[in-house]
């Protein structure tokens, strides 16, 4: 009841168009039980042979009719505006939310569930919040107006004809208690589908590279039997309970037809009152069979709700404090004082790290995998807070400052370089939405991006696709570097941004990079040793700690594990003492 008492909450803001849309279904339930009535008036006129009456009574009967259907059609306008209104406020809060969560809520979660939750689910507290409430209230309303008329008309044959109402009471209420769970289940397992889907989607390349098709298929086809097979338990319920609840009203029925019928022989009721009656019995049939399958939908509601609540309810465990000052001005110094990093409580990523970074100066890490790395670098940015100690940023605590004030200040290119499904101008633009032409071009000439844009069918307007297929691994990785550089950041992290181009290409990104990281305080995660030409200082980092620091000369001398990692890179490491001019004055030579 929690849940469902929180879903009709979103209707609040709605109430005076559901209270109107209330009020017509109540008025289109009146006609329709003073439809009936009239009916047996005229079956009376009829048989007292009254032909005057009959004609008024056939214009009021159709009149009836008519605005029925006019109060009808003005109920589902008003109610499908409203089931719109409150999908696109769950919808929005929804989104907002998860922008608000942190990083490490996304590392646990599989975007297919997410987006079923923002889809099916949505769609199904929609429906009944817009429709389903409407048809509740009116099969009530038209039971409880049914009901009175016949106690009006005939008070004993009514207690006769409502006798199971009781049992039908009973039957729904365990109908909801087995069908609840059970709906619940549903929507899990459509959930698991659509992430199914989407990972199949997301990696169709790997998929098709590999021949895996088949494999693929078996594992969606066993993610839908799942989903059909407890389908087919929510199915079985409702075949057996709703055909049920639609049966119990035909006792009454029966028994009204075997003494009410009595009755009219006996000449204790009018021939039209017995109609009238009757009529009103049978309307009764469709709001009983109308509220089972309400009841289904309202379960379906709440086990949507449940499922959406689970993420509303989870506050971001990273977030700006109250009031919190933006980061102060500076050069971009970087002190990192005795940091231990643990994701979600396991073995610590990095232990005891202290790290102090002095403004516009250049810092590779370098060590073999899983060495922390990038876990060092995340921390800067605050995608992750530190288990222990503290990162400081121009002498702020960055758990202390605006956190959008702190990420406007850094920009991040990543090995994966993922580009959104819009224009290349847009891609770069998107840390900087009101940067002119002359900007962005600047920004991909600097990454040495503007040669391959400018062969583009539309150039900087061509569109992308989604992730950025469309374009090489290299020229993602050059945009996603115009992207930072168009940022003008105070601190640049490059995590291994040059990976997916060659050695040509990489040169001549250094020169762009070499003139963008003057004065600014870089961070690069390195696993090509000739990136690491760009860096004042070296910082080794192996499971989590940092071994040693200082120049490339320094650390071959007395670090062993830099020495394996710069004689593994040996093809390179003519680049680390030679600067660009130089060897291009070799090259001449």
């Amino acid at each position: 009841m929690r849940t469902f008492r929180r879903l009709l909450g979103f209707l609040r803001p709605y109430r005076r168009p559901l209270i109107f849309s209330l009020l017509l279904a109540w008025a289109a339930m009146g006609m329709t039980v003073g439809i009936p009535l009239l009916l047996g008036a005229a079956v009376d006129a009829i048989e007292g042979q009254r032909r005057d009456d009959i004609l008024p009574l056939v214009g009021a009967l159709l009149g009836a009719g008519i605005l029925r259907l006019a109060l009808t059609v003005g109920r589902r306008l008003i109610a499908g505006r409203v089931s719109l209104d409150v999908e696109y406020d769950l919808r929005q809060a929804f989104y907002e939310h998860l922008q608000r969560l942190e990083l490490g809520f996304f590392d646990t979660q599989q975007t297919g569930q997410l987006m079923s939750r923002a889809t099916v689910d949505l769609q199904s507290i929609r429906f009944f919040l817009g429709y389903g409430l409407i048809w509740v209230s009116q099969s009530f309303l038209t039971i409880a107006f049914a009901a009175a008329v016949m106690f009006v008309i005939d008070p004993f044959l009514a207690a006769l004809a409502l006798a199971p109402v009781p049992f039908l009471i009973w039957t729904a209420t365990r109908y909801s208690r087995r069908n609840r769970p059970a709906e619940q289940e549903v929507q899990q397992r459509v959930g698991e589908v659509t992430a199914s889907a989407e990972e199949s989607v997301s990696g169709i390349r790997i998929v098709k590279a590999f021949a895996r098709e088949g494999f693929m298929m078996n594992r969606f086809r066993g993610a839908v039997d799942r989903v059909f097979d407890q389908s087919m338990i929510t199915t079985r319920l409702q075949a057996f309970y709703t055909p049920f609840m639609g049966f119990l009203p035909n006792i009454g029925i029966a028994v009204v037809l075997l003494v009410g019928g009595r009755q009219v022989v006996n000449g204790s009721i009018s021939l039209g009152d017995f109609t009238a009656f009757y009529a009103l019995l049978i309307m009764l049939s469709g709001p009983v069979r109308w509220l089972g399958m309400s009841l289904s939908m309202a379960q379906r509601a709440v086990a949507s709700g449940n499922r959406l609540f689970e993420i509303l309810d989870r506050e971001p465990s990273m977030q700006s404090p109250p009031g919190a000052p933006s980061l102060p001005a500076g050069g971009g110094r970087v002190e990192i004082r005795n940091v231990t990093l643990r994701y979600n409580g396991n073995e610590p990523s990095l232990t005891g790290i202290d790290l102090d970074v002095e403004p516009g100066r250049t810092v590779a890490l370098v060590g073999p995998t899983a060495s922390g790395k990038t876990s060092l670098v995340g921390l800067l940015a605050r995608l992750y807070d530190p288990s222990e100690g503290s990162v400081l940023v121009d002498g702020a605590d960055i758990r202390d400052v605006d956190l959008a004030s702190l990420r406007s200040e850094i920009a991040f290119v990543a090995d994966d370089s993922f580009l959104f499904s819009d224009t290349v101008a847009g891609n770069i633009a998107y840390a900087h939405p009101h940067a002119t032409q002359e900007q962005i071009e600047l920004a991909a000439r600097r990454a040495q991006a503007e040669g391959f844009i400018h062969e583009l069918p539309d150039g900087y307007e061509t569109v992308v696709g989604e992730r950025g297929l469309t374009l090489s691994g290299g020229q993602r990785q050059r945009v996603a570097i115009a992207r930072a550089l168009l940022a003008a950041p105070r601190i640049l992290i490059l995590d291994d941004a040059t990976s997916s181009v060659d050695a040509h290409t990489e040169t001549e990104i250094k020169r762009g990079l070499r003139e963008a990281m003057e004065g600014r305080t870089t961070f690069i995660v390195a696993h090509r040793l000739s990136t690491i030409s760009l860096a004042d200082e070296i910082v080794v980092l192996d499971h989590g700690e940092i071994v040693d620091r200082g120049t490339h000369e320094e650390l071959l001398e007395r670090c062993t594990l830099y020495s394996e990692i710069a004689e593994k890179g040996l093809e390179d490491s003519v680049y680390l003492q030679r600067d660009l001019e130089e060897r291009e004055e070799l090259a001449r030579l």
